[in-house]
């Protein structure tokens, strides 16, 4: 994978996938003549951090519930991420698991009622911390992209923050805006 080769795209992870259908990563990675994998490091209730409560509107400390997962294009650490919930909406489903969720945990929302109409994304890069270089296997000047995204449901209710860190010599972010 490099830079030249992948462009990622949001929308496909923003969108609900119909019964029989994997997960978005699986697909797009398989598009693409890899396999795209995960591994969930932690998944349960954690007390809000400071940017989290902005992004879903909670308050700081507040339980959230969190989903941990080290992404992985063909078995390589490719990507960090943690998927925020609501405790109201994901308390007691597999949103709180660590089990793999069937079709993604964007299908598992909106059949809870909570799909994602609108989206904020806000993209910064910096160097990799400690942590970040260990697991993403970096040298220590290699710089990250940090994606944060907000959905909100059809009400304007956040219902799901992501933190996403990601090596940017292997990363294009592409956005496409369809207007009226």
């Amino acid at each position: 994978m490099d830079s030249t080769r992948w462009v990622s795209r949001s929308m496909p992870y923003l969108t609900p996938r119909t019964a029989g259908q994997g997960d978005a990563w699986g697909a797009e990675a398989a598009a693409r003549g890899g396999r795209g994998g995960q591994r969930i490091v932690f998944a349960g209730e954690v007390p809000t951090p400071p940017e989290v409560a902005e992004l879903l509107g909670t308050a700081e400390g507040a339980p959230v519930v969190v989903r941990r997962r080290v992404i992985l294009l063909d078995e390589v650490p490719c990507e960090l991420t943690d998927t925020y919930y609501p405790v109201d909406i994901a308390r007691g489903t597999a949103l709180a698991g660590t089990a793999k969720i069937r079709g993604g945990a964007v299908t598992l929302l909106a059949s809870l009622g909570h799909r994602g109409v609108r989206v904020v994304e806000d993209v910064t890069a910096r160097l990799a911390d400690e942590e970040e270089r260990r697991v993403l296997e970096l040298p220590p000047d290699r710089p990250v992209l940090r994606l944060s995204r907000q959905t909100l449901d059809a009400e304007d209710r956040p219902v799901q923050a992501d933190l996403m860190t990601m090596p940017a010599h292997l990363q294009r972010l592409r956005y496409e805006i369809r207007i009226g």
